[in-house]
């Protein structure tokens, strides 16, 4: 049975409620804890009104409230990149409006050149390049001093500038290595006897007669591109095919496919993407990571 009565030790009154003998005593909760509390309730209720806060269905969306102050994470990161941009936006101007060669040379403004280009590269260029740039299977390696298309900083920045291939770019580099096989101009016989004759100039194991038919398959359809000893040419992006580099590979069955469906790999042109300071960045590190010309 409940029953309320006052506790003889502590002098406070009982809820009533008991158990086994032992009473419940009411105590009440501190004052600054109850204003707290109370506090904790008018600041959470503000907290809604001022602070995006709710989910809402408007227009058939889902949405949320905006707060009065219109307050957004995303609009305090662009105002953090805005202001970083800003900064920086002096020197990077000067980069843009100094030739590479002097550019090269500068060690104030190469030094921001290179820390910008490499920024640039892992957001830009590390998807098909690697972060370390190595590249991979139709995508060339950075690091060597094999190039496609010219190593110097001139060619790199028109590389970066217009691209490999890029349609949308008129003064894109262009060249294709043409489907020998799918176009009818070889036969299989002929295109399996001209890998043997890539094998041989690239120092592999090769069927010397086959390789021996090969060369004269060569001379009449690819010596235009990759020369007549086969150490190719940057100007049309013709690639050596007397050393250990292979952008899709050297073993015969991926030489047969390359001269039998050709290649025409594509690389942006960053020209309408970036501003020059940063493709200049860009030219510096990719010219700095050991390959440049």
């Amino acid at each position: 049975m409940s029953e309320k009565h006052k506790d003889e030790i502590t002098g406070v009154e009982t809820t009533g409620h008991s158990w086994d003998g032992i009473r419940e005593l009411n105590n009440p909760l501190p004052k600054w804890w109850l204003y707290t509390f109370y506090a904790s309730i008018i600041w959470s209720i503000a907290y809604w009104v001022v602070m995006p806060a709710w989910p809402v269905i408007w227009n058939g969306q889902w949405t949320y409230t905006e707060g009065v102050i219109g307050y957004t994470n995303r609009n305090s990161v662009a105002d953090e990149l805005a202001a970083v941009a800003e900064g920086r936006s002096e020197v990077m101007r000067e980069i843009a409006q100094t030739p590479l060669t002097e550019l090269a040379q500068d060690p104030k403004l190469s030094e921001v050149a290179l820390a910008a280009g490499k920024a640039s590269f892992g957001d830009n260029c590390a998807p098909c390049h690697g972060s370390g740039a190595a590249g991979g299977e139709g995508f060339p390696n950075l690091n060597d001093d094999n190039w496609l298309w010219g190593g110097t900083l001139d060619d790199i920045h028109t590389t970066l500038l217009h691209g490999i291939r890029w349609e949308a770019d008129e003064e894109t580099r262009l060249n294709v290595m043409m489907a020998f096989g799918d176009l009818g101009m070889l036969d299989r016989k002929q295109v399996s006897d001209v890998a043997e004759y890539v094998l041989e100039i690239s120092g592999q194991e090769h069927n010397a007669g086959a390789a021996g038919r090969g060369a004269e398959i060569f001379a009449q359809n690819c010596v235009s591109c990759h020369g007549e000893d086969g150490t190719g040419n940057q100007m049309l992006g013709a690639p050596n095919l007397t050393d250990a580099i292979w952008l899709y590979g050297g073993d015969k069955a991926t030489i047969e496919q390359t001269v039998s469906k050709g290649r025409s790999g594509v690389m942006p042109a960053w020209g309408g993407r970036l501003d020059e300071g940063t493709i200049k960045s860009l030219t510096l590190y990719v010219h700095s990571l050991g390959g440049g010309e």
